[in-house]
């Protein structure tokens, strides 16, 4: 053995050269090999996590400017010297407190003289009502009336028995409708025009019995005279039933030659004639009486009426006077602060002058969001703003107003959101920038998993799964494993810019793919989720 490593020496020696070549050709090849035993260049690692429960903000973030929520300048009605200034910059200021007055002299004459003519008006009026009430308050009044009343109530004493009686008439054997066919055409008309003619009486005579049995010697004047004319017109259809009917039973006496047969009919209408006619005469009295009393009234109605449209118009015209005389009182039209007041006392004032500026304490934030943006927006939701020049400051606000239409620039349509918020804090200053996000959906105690985690393909999203799942250990630089993971459909719902819903798919704690790496990526690059780290696989002894 000794003597073989002696040789080995001996040659080396003697052939320096190829020593050197062949022993840098092991070296080469020793190393080429040790790295492909070893490279992991090619590995695939897996980042791994677990479905878990968790709360969903959905979000949507836009710039703009602060602004007043309500900002106005206060400008005069009228002209003239201003002669007072209540306020200055800056001083806050409720609804209705007065702010500036101008020289009203002019205008408070002319509410005087107003109230004066009123007060003439008036007078007038009164003059006016004592004379018609004296003139008017006679006995006349209650005895046209009452005498009315009596017309009608003795009127339907009568009614009753005729209406009744007339219908018997044209029950009758001799007077029936048999009767007339055998007589022929001209009897069937005769009956006919008195059987409608009845007919339109009993109508009349139903709704006026129903105004009648409200009525009383203490009802209204225009009752009483309604009722006496619904009355008369009542005793008029009767009377026009009962001559058609005694027409009728005129005819059949002289075509059938047989008048002792009818003697009877024709006494009884000739009653109810009288009868009628009586209550129709008195009627038509009592009409013209309460006519005649009516006519008797001073003319001086007319002139009241004028009296009354006088004062109406006095009263309009001081009413006026007043609001002109307002109008040099100016008040602040909303509670606010007071930014500007550009005028002093003595100066002229007139329509266009601007007296000062009053804006709300309440501010709105004015952000622009693009068409996609806008339709998650509605009224009501609730914001987060910050501010550029506070950085310490982030207040609450809510989206108070949306633009229905939206305005194009460059190809882009963007739809303002104005959203109020508490405006209180002297540090903001209208103008400033403003950052919000709106707080569009928020969901609580619900699965979720990361957005890396899901896939799509054709329209369906999946995520990725070992299956049966890997034991896992902590680490950070994800796992390799002989098998693929597979696809797992799921259907997702509301996400965020970390983690999306998902609402059927997956059970809380199950194992799930959040991203895949190369294995140099991994060793330097590799990181955990919010859900679960990165974890290498313990293999099994």
């Amino acid at each position: 053995m000794k003597e073989r490593i002696n040789k080995i020496k001996l040659y080396l020696l003697s052939h320096k050269v190829a020593s050197v070549i062949i022993l840098i050709v092991v070296l080469l090849l020793g190393y080429w090999g040790y790295g492909k035993i070893t490279d992991t260049t090619g590995e695939v690692r897996y980042m791994m996590a677990k479905v878990a429960r968790g709360n969903i903000v959905s979000s949507v973030a836009g710039s703009g400017q602060v602004s007043a929520l309500n900002q106005i300048d206060i400008k005069p009605d009228v002209s003239g010297t201003i002669t007072y200034i209540g306020v200055e910059p800056g001083d806050e200021v409720t609804s209705g407190k007065l702010l500036f007055s101008i020289d009203s002299k002019t205008a408070q004459k002319a509410v005087r003289d107003a109230e004066i003519n009123l007060q003439n008006a008036k007078l007038s009026l009164q003059k006016l009502q004592i004379q018609n009430s004296n003139e008017n308050t006679n006995a006349d009044k209650t005895e046209v009336y009452s005498d009315g009343f009596n017309a009608v109530s003795t009127a339907f004493l009568d009614l009753p028995s005729t209406l009744s009686g007339v219908k018997d008439l044209l029950s009758e054997t001799n007077l029936s409708d048999g009767a007339a066919r055998q007589s022929g055409n001209t009897a069937i008309n005769y009956r006919d025009m008195a059987e409608s003619a009845y007919y339109a009486a009993e109508r009349a005579y139903n709704k006026n019995k129903k105004n009648f049995s409200v009525l009383s010697y203490n009802s209204e004047p225009k009752d009483i005279e309604a009722s006496i004319n619904e009355t008369y017109n009542t005793t008029q259809l009767l009377a026009g039933a009962i001559k058609s009917l005694n027409d009728y039973v005129n005819y059949l006496a002289e075509d059938t030659g047989q008048r002792d047969n009818f003697t009877d009919y024709q006494d009884t209408l000739s009653e109810y004639t009288n009868t009628i006619n009586s209550d129709s005469s008195t009627l038509l009295v009592a009409k013209t009486d309460i006519q005649d009393y009516k006519d008797l009234l001073p003319t001086n109605d007319i002139d009241l009426e004028s009296a009354l449209i006088t004062v109406t118009q006095k009263e309009n015209a001081l009413i006026d006077a007043k609001q002109d005389l307002a109008d040099y009182y100016i008040r602040a039209p909303f509670a606010g602060i007071m930014a500007s007041v550009p005028v002093i006392k003595g100066d002229n004032a007139s329509s266009g002058t601007t007296l000062g500026t009053v804006i709300t304490k309440e501010r709105v934030a004015t952000i622009s969001l693009n068409e996609i943006d806008i339709a998650r927006v509605q009224l009501g939701q609730k914001v987060t703003l910050t501010f550029d020049a506070i950085t310490d400051l982030i207040l609450a606000g809510k989206v108070a107003e949306i633009d229905s239409i939206g305005t194009v620039s460059s190809g882009v349509v963007n739809y303002n959101v104005k959203i109020s918020f508490d405006g209180s804090n002297e540090r903001i200053k209208p103008g400033m920038t403003v950052g919000a996000d709106i707080i569009t959906e928020t969901k609580e105690n619900v699965l979720i998993v990361p957005g890396s985690a899901i896939k799509t393909l054709n329209d369906e999203n999946f995520v990725q799964v070992f299956n049966p799942e890997i034991y896992l250990t902590n680490g950070n630089q994800g796992i390799t494993s002989d098998r693929t993971p597979e696809q797992k459909k799921v259907v997702v719902g509301a996400s965020d810019d970390t983690n999306v819903e998902i609402l059927s798919g997956l059970k809380e704690g199950e194992q799930i793919v959040t991203r895949a790496i190369s294995g140099a990526a991994a060793m330097t690059n590799g990181s955990g989720s919010d859900l679960g780290s990165g974890v290498r696989v313990r293999q099994p002894f």
